[in-house]
């Protein structure tokens, strides 16, 4: 076997989580399949220039976010922002304050909740709900560590809209957590 044969045999294992990753932010099933292929090609590629300052994941990673934000930029997606959202501005009051409907309920013992294994699936299954434009704010900022003026340059939207995205991204996916995951144990007290 060769050193590149040897060195993609260790990639493999990450491929499921890199696959999940990319769909999650791309939205794209034959994309997100591109940019993990591209990202393994150059990972055999630059395997040279991998120095172990890094885990071999984190590095992969690193080039899988490149490769999704080419992609995103080659899209050139021109996303607008969408003024009015009754399921979001019904968690306002007129003056823009939190209704206190909105405020945030018992949620248990977070660290607990945040230790099972189950509550990552209901969180990427509520991710995968957000609207597209929201979901790749979020990932990007979130996920991905970008700051605002990387985040407006990549999906090619203002300073403001892209405060609005994510704060409509928290909005969406605490609401989901709350249905899908905290609340259910709570009312079965």
């Amino acid at each position: 076997m060769t050193s590149d044969n040897q060195f993609a045999t260790e990639l493999a294992p990450l491929r499921r989580d890199m696959l999940r990753f990319a769909r999650l932010q791309l939205r794209d099933d034959a994309a997100a399949e591109e940019v993990v292929q591209d990202a393994f090609i150059a990972a055999v590629e630059k395997r040279a220039s991998f120095g172990g300052r890094a885990s071999l994941r984190t590095w992969v990673f690193a080039i899988l976010r490149n490769k999704i934000i080419d992609a995103l930029r080659a899209r050139n997606s021109g996303i607008q922002f969408v003024s009015s959202d009754a399921a979001t501005d019904a968690h306002f009051e007129a003056d823009g304050h939190w209704t206190e409907e909105s405020w945030p309920s018992a949620w248990g013992d977070p660290e607990q909740s945040l230790e099972a294994q189950q509550f990552w699936l209901v969180f990427e299954a509520c991710l995968e709900r957000l609207q597209e434009a929201a979901a790749r704010a979020f990932m990007l900022r979130e996920m991905m560590g970008f700051e605002t003026d990387e985040i407006c340059k990549t999906l090619q939207i203002s300073a403001s809209n892209c405060g609005v995205l994510l704060h409509r991204a928290r909005i969406a996916l605490r609401a989901c957590l709350e249905h899908q995951w905290f609340l259910p144990s709570a009312e079965a007290k």
